[in-house]
């Protein structure tokens, strides 16, 4: 039986840039109408996510040029400026997620690539003007949090355009797309700073090559607003995901959506924490190498393999992807340690790549695995079979949760950035965070297990193995 998905009794006719009739998993539907506009919400949601990343981690590849700009920070005030954005932009998650349903997700999606503009001329006006103090930088990575926000609207937003046989494939391509804004931002960086543009050059590099730092905020800037510009002309807003907040509350009810968000830490806090945290923990192991572009590959490759990790979860399951993941993910961490111990940087950074690619696949594993929770909490409840309207608040429960999981989840990579900067300042080394990340690692597998995968106890301790999540 398929799912018709109608917006409530008593909702007021749609709008302009609103559709009202919207059935993903009514076959015919799909085939002539919603597999195209889906397709075109997916493609603009994607650019506007994906330079939310960009700004988001815009600091990543600023911070390492700041000392030869002329401003004596610490060590510790450079992962703060790291670190800050990363926190911002996880509480910002909850309220992003809501406001597509208060505003619809094209509207929403306007509005948060037009709030680009502020982190960025915000952050070009800190690095053209000489002698700016470190609070005006700190208000420049506050606002850069707003990039840290759209994920959790986007991903939201999405999850209504697919049906579900292909919402696996649909987020880790949406998330993915948004995630490669990361490697955008730290390969092309350290390219257009280089590039003699506009303005005076703030320093030179090791090597006596002039640098403008401005050239980057400024560069996404323009971006920002040609994302803005495109999402309200080729966007839609679903009528259906329209849900009253109050609707959302029950998400916060259940458990798993509790336990997902752990999890989540230990994937996208992973991915997003080392993403920001990369490029500062090479120059600090390895202050020999002056090559930080090579750090751009890291978000790269997990980004890549984010949708390669929803595509596998699709056929097999998310629960045991998520655990090879975590267990290769603690070998990643070890290897890292050997490299810095060693001074291998070809080990060191092996081992970071194998960080990030596990990272990418558990994201992509994990966001397979919570539509499928709920789902098979909702066929629970029904006795064994869920009708249409058990499958809509399903959907509901996981657009709501997607926001606060995605927002609990962001706040790993503020604890891995803290991580760092605390072993750094304790012992000199960020091996004793590499460490520390190992021991989570091992907690994430054994909860994951526990929850999802375990066939023994079970009639002590429920778990949700026989729905295969």
């Amino acid at each position: 039986m398929t799912s018709t998905l109608t917006p409530p009794a008593g909702t007021a006719a749609p709008r302009k840039g609103w559709i009202s009739d919207w059935r993903p998993d009514d076959e015919g539907f799909w085939q002539s109408t919603g597999r195209k506009t889906a397709r075109r919400n997916l493609v603009w949601s994607v650019l506007a996510e994906h330079l939310g990343f960009s700004v988001w981690t815009m600091f990543s590849i600023i911070t390492p040029y700041l000392a030869a700009s002329g401003y004596e920070f610490s060590v510790s005030q450079l992962f703060w400026l790291t670190a800050v954005p990363n926190l911002v932009g996880a509480f910002l998650r909850i309220p992003y997620t809501a406001a597509v349903a208060l505003f619809g997700g094209r509207n929403w999606t306007i509005i948060s690539a037009a709030l680009l503009v502020v982190p960025t001329a915000l952050l070009a006006y800190c690095v053209m003007t000489p002698g700016t103090p470190y609070w005006l930088f700190v208000v420049a990575g506050v606002t850069a949090g707003f990039g840290g926000g759209n994920f959790a609207s986007s991903m939201a937003n999405i999850s209504y355009f697919y049906p579900e046989r292909h919402r696996g494939s649909a987020l880790g391509v949406n998330a993915a797309g948004g995630n490669i804004g990361v490697a955008a931002v730290q390969f092309f960086g350290p390219l257009v700073i280089g590039a003699a543009v506009l303005g005076s050059s703030q320093g030179t590099t090791d090597t006596g090559q002039a640098f403008y730092l401005h050239n980057v905020p400024l560069l996404w800037l323009v971006l920002a607003v040609f994302a803005a510009i495109m999402a309200w002309r080729a966007m839609d807003n679903l009528a259906v995901a329209r849900t009253p907040l109050r609707e959302q509350v029950p998400a916060l009810a259940r458990s798993h959506t509790w336990i997902m968000s752990v999890l989540y830490i230990g994937t996208f806090g992973s991915f997003i924490g080392y993403s920001f945290a990369f490029p500062l923990v090479i120059k600090l192991a390895f202050p020999e190498f002056n090559a930080l572009w090579i750090a751009a590959l890291g978000p790269l490759v997990g980004s890549l393999a984010r949708p390669i990790g929803g595509w596998f979860a699709d056929r097999l399951a998310g629960a045991p992807i998520t655990s090879g993941a975590f267990a290769l993910m603690a070998v990643g961490a070890m290897g890292a340690i050997w490299g810095i111990n060693s001074a291998s940087f070809p080990l060191f950074f092996a081992s970071f790549m194998l960080l990030f690619v596990m990272s990418g696949v558990a994201n992509g594993s994990t966001y397979r695995s919570i539509p499928a929770i709920f789902q098979a909490e909702a066929a629970a409840a029904a006795g064994g079979k869920a009708g249409e309207a058990d499958v809509l608040q399903a959907k509901k429960i996981t657009a709501a949760a997607l926001g606060w999981i995605s927002a609990i989840g962001a706040f790993g990579g503020f604890l891995i950035n803290q991580g760092f900067r605390i072993a750094n300042e304790t012992t000199g080394s960020v091996v004793p965070a590499m460490w520390a990340f190992v021991g989570a690692y091992a907690f994430f597998l054994v909860l994951n297990w526990w929850c999802y995968q375990r066939t023994v106890l079970v009639a002590k301790a429920p778990s949700l193995a026989y729905a295969k999540v």
